[in-house]
């Protein structure tokens, strides 16, 4: 499988005439705009968001043929709890709904889907086809794919450090032990590297909680598209920015 990322990764290179080291491994994207797309059409604010996931079935596929190791998107964050009821209520159904759906694609494409997140407040019918997404594809060997649901990156920072403090009160980790390394196991993306490109759609200039220790290395791509119109053609662009950036590109 090493050697197929690596075949993939190689024909993207040389498919965008940049070097093999400007395909970042790990991708991770904000997806704004959905309800911004859907006013500027006159189109009611939830039919953004079933275009979005649209896009995100795009998006997840073409980055497994291209050789991308992990992809992490930002679905719905901790503060997205404060929107209206009727809101929260419609993207808890259009996640559950989603998950159902792809699971079958995410075997068949060897997909192994993890979850980023808090499980409380999550539905039941949410946690259900999380559950079963997760232990169905997890010996997948393709694309590792993270949902960041009910996500926030200071809560994961201070449950990161609750957990720390109580092995260390329990003795079974000394203090003086403590480095990057280990901070960065006991975080929700224990295993995964951390996102080499971080993209932002529909133009906003912030980061939203989103990630903010992972990050820390990462070069951002902020584009005015919003998420619904995110295709092939934008994470092209956003791929060959990341290499201009890290200085990888073809002479």
């Amino acid at each position: 499988m090493q050697w197929d990322f690596e075949q993939k990764r190689k024909a993207t290179a040389e498919r965008l005439r940049i070097n093999r080291q400007g395909v970042p491994k790990h991708i991770a994207i904000i997806m704004d705009g959905n309800r911004r797309w859907a006013t500027e059409k006159g189109l009611p604010e939830i039919e953004g968001y079933v275009r979005g996931v649209g896009a995100l079935e795009t998006i997840w596929r073409y980055c497994s043929q291209i050789g991308i190791k992990y992809l992490t998107v930002y679905s719905f964050s901790i503060e997205n709890w404060e929107r209206p009821d009727e809101q929260v209520a419609f993207l808890m159904n259009l996640h559950a709904e989603y998950l159902k759906r792809e699971r079958k694609f995410f075997v068949e494409e060897k997909i192994k889907f993890v979850h980023f997140g808090r499980k409380v407040k999550l539905p039941r019918s949410v946690l259900v086809e999380l559950k079963e997404t997760v232990r169905i594809t997890s010996r997948n060997t393709g694309m590792n794919f993270g949902l960041a649901l009910n996500y926030g990156a200071r809560a994961e920072i201070l449950e990161a450090v609750k957990r720390i403090a109580c092995e260390c009160q329990s003795g079974r980790l000394r203090i003086d032990s403590i480095d990057e390394h280990i901070f960065g196991d006991h975080l929700y993306t224990t295993g995964w590297y951390d996102p080499d490109l971080l993209i932002r759609t529909s133009g906003e200039m912030r980061v939203s909680n989103f990630l903010l220790w992972q990050i820390a290395g990462a070069v951002f791509h902020v584009t005015e598209t919003y998420w619904p119109d995110f295709n092939e053609n934008e994470l092209d662009k956003a791929i060959a920015g990341y290499s201009r950036s890290r200085n990888n590109g073809l002479s």
